[in-house]
């Protein structure tokens, strides 16, 4: 039970954690990649809730601005339609079974055809009425979803016998391009399999449309880049131009001051060294900074950066306050993306990559949205 004074307000929130999200800064990125792909047309990633910036935010605040979108539950795009959205959206895995096809069709969803046993499925659709948009996948390396290179040729004979189809274009994914080995081993096989096809490509992701302007095809389906963060280990989002979109800050609710020997958190995995202060801070696991971060990941407090100590809690983390000794209870805290600290910087602490902490934000964390 709420105490009196607090029963008659709509919505209390009393936890010190905010996640902001910069809607203008996606619609900046999205429109860097149509700067590198002027002639391509842009498909805007906005799979896994537009990688926690929530997908149908992103989409409206794409619309004016969006060629189409792409996703991968067929849900979201019925709840696209709904709101007014009327681009083309490609569902990135496709149908997932029969009766979802039927759905596609009647909503006008574009569609890639990975399987023979999808083939069967557009055969059972109507001979008369709207066609379905599809591209065909191959599988150029990545071994996770396409037809081999070999089945290319006899899967579009398929397609073309079949009125009830339009056959959009040729797709693949990329497994390297954002690394050393890059694109070129997968890319000369799906070409090898589209000289004899001649249809329009789609096969730039955000790390092929960034680097590779062989890849800037007909069709580019950018993804992490619109939510400004990098694909590459050797370039940050700032070298690239891309605009933080997803800001995260706590308060410190407490501080401890400690002595040499003093261990700090669960497994006692942290030991001062020297007298010091370290500040606890309103976020932990359950929130979506990672528990695996390592003691060092970058923070900032009042403008000053400083570092993690300490394991990860479920509901709190502790930070090193001696490179700012005027910190205290309610400073504020950055845990990634607003000060000059990018949330690639803080996954490298974390050993893994700036999508992997988007998609963690809790649905505890409150959200701002900014930009709109």
């Amino acid at each position: 039970m709420l105490p009196p004074a607090y029963r008659d307000l709509p919505y209390i929130m009393t936890r010190p954690i905010q996640a902001t999200i910069d809607l203008a800064a996606i619609r900046q990125n999205y429109l860097l990649a149509k700067r590198l792909a002027p002639n391509s047309f842009a498909f805007a990633v906005i799979k896994a809730d537009a990688y926690g910036h929530g997908y149908l935010r992103v989409a409206q605040a794409l619309a004016p601005v969006a060629d189409g979108y792409g996703l991968i539950n067929i849900e979201n795009a019925l709840a696209m339609r709904e709101a007014g959205i009327t681009q083309p959206i490609l569902l990135l895995e496709g149908c997932f079974d029969r009766e979802e096809v039927d759905v596609a069709v009647a909503n006008g969803l574009w569609v890639p055809v990975h399987s023979a046993f999808q083939l069967d499925w557009l055969r059972a659709l109507p001979a008369a009425g709207r066609p379905l948009d599809v591209f065909i996948k191959i599988n150029t390396g990545m071994n996770r979803l396409g037809f081999r290179p070999e089945q290319a040729a006899d899967v579009l004979a398929r397609l073309r016998q079949l009125p009830q189809v339009k056959v959009r274009g040729l797709m693949t994914h990329f497994a390297t391009a954002d690394d050393d080995e890059g694109i070129e081993p997968q890319l000369l096989r799906f070409d090898a399999v589209n000289a004899r096809l001649d249809l329009p490509c789609c096969v730039a992701n955000s790390a092929a449309t960034l680097r590779y302007d062989v890849a800037r095809r007909e069709y580019v389906r950018p993804g992490i880049m619109l939510y400004g963060a990098s694909p590459f280990a050797d370039q940050s989002a700032e070298q690239l131009g891309l605009a933080p979109t997803m800001k995260l800050e706590a308060e410190i609710i407490g501080v401890q001051e400690l002595q040499p020997g003093d261990r700090v958190g669960y497994g006692a995995r942290f030991t001062a060294s020297q007298p010091m202060r370290i500040g606890v801070v309103a976020c932990g696991y359950a929130d979506g900074y990672p528990r695996i971060a390592r003691a060092g990941t970058p923070c900032v407090v009042d403008g000053v950066r400083t570092r993690l100590v300490g394991r990860v809690s479920m509901d709190m983390l502790t930070i090193d306050l001696d490179p700012v000794p005027q910190a205290g209870v309610g400073s504020k805290v950055t845990l990634w993306g607003g000060d000059g600290l990018s949330i690639d910087e803080v996954a490298a602490g974390a050993d893994t990559i700036g999508y992997e902490l988007m998609c963690a934000l809790a649905a505890r964390v409150p959200v701002v949205v900014v930009g709109e």
